[in-house]
């Protein structure tokens, strides 16, 4: 079905066309409507155009309400002030419009009229290497935005552009021809905990033989030539060393309840074919240039501290090639080979320049253009209660599954205190949905671009802007629904609404508005920052308004009509952040 129009553009449309009869030089004029403390809504469009066009504001907004067709939208409305229109909508109009929005299994939210071809790069693992937690906001990030993205209808394509390449595999693999059973597993597939155990055993004795014996040095010198060189022995044992990893890091992504798709994992290995070519294109159209022996990209704005140019190398002077130019490799892929109008990048802030640099590199080549644009969604860093950048008390990396599992273990000391009647087993599944959401949580509901601290026990606490808070209203209303028994939520349109009904009911309102601009601007922690206020509303409500003993049956109806719309708007809310919602905690 056809998405339904929210209250607030149904009225800043109406506003829009009183606007433009009222002054009919102005054209299609902004009424500038927003929410307001005062009423409803507030339209403050008249000052600046009155202004604009030398007329008197309050005479422009009184023409404005002049020009408002009757009708059942619009309770109440004042010109106010210098010229605002405080606007208070009828209880029939509100409930009207969250009625048509249950029969809408969208909730409203409108699919893109052009839906565009979005490659979105995320959750980057090395293989070889324990994944930490500065894997976890790309990871947590990136799976939300996908959500949202293909919700809003775009067509989206994942690259999990995974570290498979480089000198160190030299290392890795002669030590495995050397030593050929390091990775074996007695005939059966490993865990990921066991696979990372092998890697890091394998790592450790590798690096420990090429530090002290100068043969095996050169050797593992020899052997990254040969996996360069597309050697089918060394190839085979590489082939090895990403399968293992692929196991450990599908676990990995298993316990953040992620779906990685096999397909999507496109790592530095598979752009090898494009970077001679790359390379050609950008020395032939000028855009790079050889300077003492390397291929190089300078930038005006780009300098180093002593004042000269700092360029962007996309091949080095021995031969090499540089991130950049599997960066660019992966730009003509996508754009060319996949179809892509948007390329978004979820990397770490400290990269920025980097991209940059390759962006502006790819328009100057005409891979990127004003059809088709790149963006950086960057992300800080992951602090420690003491803000910090987040260590072990030895001051090692955070390993991942660690923080993982404390953060389960701390959710079922939680969940077993409020539990009512839940099984061992049934308090094991929602502490991991409480526990890997409430680290999740924490992440989306900072801005990307902003650090955060990693705090387990405020992140598990049932107060404060915290995904338990959010799952605890969902268990809480699935809860009066099934006290409810035979009475169903019914929208009574006729009944007067009480202030934290209308509080609630207008907040709900909002939701396709907030998922259709979180898709537009890839910023999560607006839609999460909307569900905690809507959480928040239904508290509100909870406390004021009685929803199984109000004073009549038509009454009890209608409230639990708030109730269900606003579960469905909590549930549809956190799916899209990747947050699952408990029928009872």
């Amino acid at each position: 079905m056809a998405s339904v129009p929210s209250l607030a553009s149904t009225l800043q449309q109406r506003i829009s066309d009183a606007l433009s009869a009222a002054l009919p030089e102005a054209g299609s004029a902004d009424p500038l409507l927003r929410r307001s403390d005062r009423a409803d809504f507030q339209a403050n469009g008249m000052l600046a155009l009155a202004k604009k066009l030398k007329g008197n504001p309050r005479e422009l907004a009184a023409k404005v309400v002049e020009g408002l067709p009757a009708g059942d939208l619009i309770q109440e409305i004042e010109v106010s002030g210098p010229g605002f229109l405080n606007i208070t909508l009828s209880d029939r109009a509100i409930v009207e419009t969250l009625a048509a929005r249950v029969a809408d299994a969208r909730l409203g939210v409108p699919v893109k009229e052009k839906p565009g071809t979005t490659v979105i790069d995320w959750a980057q693992p090395n293989v070889a290497k324990e994944m930490h937690v500065g894997h976890l906001r790309s990871a947590v990030i990136g799976d939300a935005v996908v959500k949202i993205l293909e919700f809003a209808g775009e067509k989206v394509i994942s690259r999990h552009h995974i570290g498979d390449w480089g000198t160190q595999f030299g290392m890795l693999i002669q030590y495995l021809l050397e030593h050929p059973h390091e990775l074996d597993h007695e005939g059966r597939e490993a865990a990921g905990e066991e696979a990372m155990s092998n890697l890091n055993r394998l790592y450790k004795a590798s690096r420990a033989l090429f530090d002290a014996d100068a043969d095996f040095k050169e050797r593992a010198r020899r052997r990254v030539v040969a996996l360069q060189a597309g050697d089918e022995e060394t190839l085979a044992l590489w082939q090895r060393f990403v399968d293992e990893s692929k196991i450990y890091f599908y676990s990995v992504f298993d316990k953040l309840d992620m779906k990685i798709e096999d397909a999507d994992v496109v790592g530095e290995s598979g752009y090898n074919h494009m970077l001679a070519e790359t390379c050609r294109l950008l020395e032939e159209s000028g855009v790079a240039v050889r300077s003492e022996g390397a291929l190089c990209v300078f930038f005006e704005d780009v300098k180093g501290p002593d004042g000269n140019p700092v360029p962007l190398i996309v091949q080095k002077s021995d031969g090499g090639f540089g991130y950049a130019a599997t960066d660019l490799s992966a730009i003509r892929n996508r754009v060319q080979e996949l179809g892509a109008d948007t390329l978004v990048y979820v990397v770490d802030a400290r990269q920025s320049l980097h991209f940059r640099m390759v962006f502006e590199t790819a328009r100057r080549a005409g891979w990127l253009n004003d059809e088709v644009k790149a963006v950086q969604l960057a992300f800080g860093t992951v602090l420690g209660k003491d803000g910090k950048p987040f260590k072990t008390r030895e001051g090692e990396t955070v390993r991942l599954e660690d923080l993982l599992d404390e953060a389960v273990e701390r959710a079922a000391a939680v969940v077993r205190e409020k539990a009512q009647d839940l099984s061992e087993e049934e308090i094991a599944e929602r502490a991991a949905q409480v526990g890997i959401g409430a680290v999740k949580y924490a992440d989306l509901s900072t801005s990307a671009i902003r650090d955060y601290k990693f705090d387990l026990d405020q992140m598990v606490s049932l107060n404060g802007d915290t995904s338990v808070y959010l799952q605890y209203a969902y268990a809480r209303i699935q809860s009066i629904l099934r006290k409810a028994g035979e009475v169903a939520p019914k929208a009574h349109p006729e009944l007067a609404l009480a202030p934290a009904e209308r509080a609630l009911a207008l907040h709900l309102d909002e939701f396709a508005e907030t998922v259709t601009g979180v898709a537009e601007t890839y910023e999560p922690h607006k839609l999460a920052a909307y569900l905690y206020q809507l959480a928040s509303a239904y508290t509100t409500f909870y406390d004021q308004c009685p929803v199984l003993k109000a004073e009549s049956a038509e009454l009890v109806e209608n409230r639990l009509f708030l109730c269900d719309l606003t579960a469905r708007t909590l549930r549809q809310g956190m799916a899209l952040l990747g947050l699952r919602t408990p029928e009872r905690l």
